[in-house]
């Protein structure tokens, strides 16, 4: 290990902290900023990027000093590709001494691959159709026979002419939550066992939106 500024000593133990906190897949790297051709004085689970001390520092100016969100002398969180592909979360902040001068630099370094992986894996577990229900769905031969049946149960023994107007709406509600009108021809069946327009209907099932809002 090279540490030509005493200075930046002190973070070394702030280093080890980090990798030691995320593990192996996270790399920290201290810069000397001193000495921008050999920037690099101390490293720890250095297999992440490569960096090795000496080397001099990569992507401190495009994607740190250069980004519209470097503020307060850090930039966290902003991705990478390493030569053999792998996403690189990194996060940069500049070291400053006792006169406030820039001296040097602490990066950490943080190996998504793994990560990715889990996510596809879990994108692949979790993943199950998405059908689209469209406003109104054409019944199969059988459903219409269902949902009329249905229609009946729901309506029970209750005399249609004996039905409020609120009754009906009752009844409408109910069916609107359970789906029954997204099922083509539902509606007509309604307004005709409930002795009642298609007008009526729609003007029942606005009413009911409107109140539920």
């Amino acid at each position: 290990m090279i540490y030509t500024n005493k200075k930046l000593e002190k973070y070394i133990p702030i280093a080890n902290l980090i990798a030691k906190t995320f593990g192996k897949n996270c790399e920290v790297v201290i810069h000397d900023l001193s000495i921008p051709q050999n920037s690099v004085v101390y490293t720890i689970n250095n297999h992440v990027t490569g960096r090795k001390v000496g080397q001099s520092f990569e992507h401190l100016v495009k994607d740190v000093l250069l980004s519209k969100k470097f503020d307060s002398d850090y930039h966290a969180n902003y991705i990478t590709t390493a030569e053999d592909g792998r996403k690189i979360k990194s996060s940069t902040a500049l070291i400053r001494d006792s006169e406030d001068k820039v001296i040097g630099a602490l990066c950490i370094n943080y190996d998504l691959e793994n990560l990715n992986n889990i996510r596809i894996f879990l994108d692949e577990f979790m993943a199950a159709d998405q059908e689209k229900i469209e406003t109104t769905v054409e019944p199969f031969d059988n459903v219409m026979e269902i949902v009329d049946d249905l229609i009946d149960k729901i309506i029970g023994t209750n005399k249609i002419e004996h039905l409020k107007r609120k009754d009906k709406i009752e009844l409408i509600s109910f069916m609107e939550k359970k789906g029954l009108f997204l099922i083509k021809g539902a509606i007509e069946k309604v307004a005709e066992k409930l002795d009642i327009s298609k007008v009526t209907v729609y003007s029942y099932l606005d009413e009911i939106k409107k109140s539920s809002i």
